[in-house]
């Protein structure tokens, strides 16, 4: 799941090490349409529901911390 995840992410935002960076929403390498667009894939790839309540910064911060939605998401 975490490679899909980082090939979701690098076709997004190119150019960005998602294997290192813990703080891409904080440190600016993703920005909000962007969460949009990842978002939309998530749950397209994974079938899975992110509700507006999941938009948080810090599940979206880290490639770990994106798994971690969407391991809840599919077991809510």
């Amino acid at each position: 799941m975490r490679e899909t995840v980082i090939a979701i992410l690098s076709e997004i935002c190119p150019g960005v090490d998602f294997d290192k960076e813990t703080a891409l929403i904080d440190d600016g390498l993703v920005d909000s349409l962007d969460i949009v667009t990842i978002v939309t894939e998530l749950m397209s790839t994974f079938d899975v529901e992110i509700t507006v309540d999941d938009l948080q910064p810090e599940n979206f911060n880290s490639v770990d911390a994106i798994v971690a939605l969407i391991e809840a998401a599919r077991n809510s």
